[in-house]
């Protein structure tokens, strides 16, 4: 058999995949339920900026353009973070389950749904991973599953579990291929010698998957650029983060070759940081293939 008609050689391609960068995040001490620890204050301020209302909106309007309501509707938000979507999900009349995994965030996300009436927000503050959803009593039970840029997508057996809490749509983002990221390309010739390469992402295994195994979809990519400015200390620790996800040393000497570099480019503390890449949207109808379903038996 073809192996690219092969849904069995594609789960395993990906779940040794996911599996070689969940062992290499481990090894470096990076717990992907904490990655954003350190950075969810300006996670939040971001998210809720001009700029970044706007792209929420543009996330909205395409979901909305494709038939999805909100108004008296159950979503399951995975990867909630302090409520970037989760806050318009609210206000736009549906009713929000958000599921994050990151205390300071979940945090940040009771203070910026403080002003919904009760059970209009409930937080969930576990790794959606570890829930069993049958107990859960989620299974088929949102009219949304909403995932974006959440690591919870690194395995098809993962993806079956969310589009299994779905009962009409499920919505799920990921990088098309690895981002550029202004400071890593600045940094990378100082301690490998050459500049850093993108690499392709998991989109690939999701689209050709869903495809394989017959579910309707609208599936978008497009190009994307955002510009921040953190302080120099939180790019210190940004950069030593992206050393150890890379398998790179995190030694005195890469230390002291990274601390001085930001102090000698940027004197004044505030580091602009320009990241950009493809994104893919996709948009599962699960109705859609429940009237498949049917319809062959």
């Amino acid at each position: 058999m073809n192996d690219f008609f092969n849904e069995a050689f594609w789960e395993k391609a990906w779940k040794d995949h996911g599996d070689a960068i969940l062992n290499k995040m481990n090894k470096a001490g990076i717990a992907p339920a904490k990655a954003f620890d350190h950075k969810a204050k300006t996670f939040n301020e971001q998210s809720f900026s001009e700029e970044g209302r706007k792209r929420t909106n543009r996330i909205i309007n395409w979901l909305e353009g494709q038939g999805v309501r909100f108004e008296n509707t159950s979503v399951l938000d995975i990867g909630a973070a302090s409520g970037v979507f989760t806050v318009p999900f609210a206000e736009r009349g549906a009713n929000v389950t958000a599921v994050e995994s990151s205390l300071p965030l979940v945090e940040l996300l009771g203070e910026n749904t403080a002003k919904f009436t009760e059970n209009k927000v409930e937080i969930v503050p576990e790794p959606f991973e570890d829930i069993d959803v049958q107990a859960k009593g989620w299974r088929d039970a949102f009219y949304l599953v909403f995932v974006s840029m959440c690591p919870v997508i690194y395995s098809w057996e993962n993806v079956e579990n969310i589009i299994g809490c779905a009962r009409d749509f499920c919505y799920i983002s990921m990088p098309a291929d690895s981002t550029e990221h202004s400071l890593f390309n600045e940094i990378a010739p100082l301690i490998t010698g050459s500049t850093f390469k993108k690499k392709p992402t998991e989109m690939s295994y999701l689209l050709h998957l869903l495809y394989l195994k017959g579910y309707s979809y609208e599936s978008l990519i497009t190009r994307e650029t955002k510009t921040m400015e953190i302080s120099r200390e939180a790019a210190l620790q940004e950069i030593m983060n992206w050393l150890r996800s890379q398998g790179l040393p995190t030694d005195g000497q890469n230390l002291q070759t990274v601390t001085d570099y930001l102090d000698r480019t940027y004197p004044s503390g505030k580091v602009v940081v320009r990241q950009s890449g493809r994104y893919g949207k996709v948009l599962i109808r699960l109705k859609d293939q429940n009237m498949h379903i049917r319809e062959d038996l």
